[in-house]
């Protein structure tokens, strides 16, 4: 490990040159479709509001050196009792390079940190979309991103066990 010499006669501290680092090189709308297969009978009022189902995956993959590229995708469904009023399913990605990381911290990094810096854009696709189709936006609450990590990790330790057994 290299390191820096102190100026002001203090010890001398870790290179910054080798310390973890996550640039996002690029974001873009990857998927997106809305659907209203009900239309115009969806928009009659009603007093019953609409159950709406929020749905999130995240995925992400090499690049090659130190890039990744990191899929957000997003489905909202909205249902009145059996009738679908509107589905928005949307897939927003991004670039990012990511350097000096551990490799057991790479994981985390893209399929926690990457998704949470993502988030704000897709939300606002998410309600721009609802409000073009005529409906109130759809503001999605905070996702907990290191939750759903954490759940992903236990299936597939559950899955392997399983395996294991079988």
């Amino acid at each position: 490990m290299s390191s820096t010499p102190p100026e002001n006669g203090a010890a001398p501290g870790p290179d910054p040159a080798n310390a973890p680092s996550l640039r996002v090189l690029a974001q873009y709308l990857k998927d997106h479709s809305f659907e209203n297969p009900n239309a115009p009978n969806s928009f009659v009022e009603t007093k019953e509001p609409p159950t709406i189902d929020v749905g999130v995956d995240v995925s992400g993959r090499s690049l090659g050196g130190d890039q990744y590229e990191v899929e957000l995708a997003v489905t909202a469904r909205a249902t009145r009792g059996a009738d679908v009023t509107f589905v928005v399913e949307s897939t927003y990605a991004g670039v990012f390079e990511i350097r000096n990381v551990p490799a057991d911290q790479l994981e985390p990094v893209m399929l926690v940190e990457c998704p949470r810096l993502m988030f704000p854009f897709i939300r606002q696709i998410i309600a721009e979309t609802t409000i073009t189709g005529n409906f109130p936006p759809v503001l999605l609450d905070p996702i907990d991103f290191f939750a759903i990590y954490q759940q992903r990790k236990a299936q597939a330790a559950g899955g392997d066990a399983a395996a294991e057994t079988a």
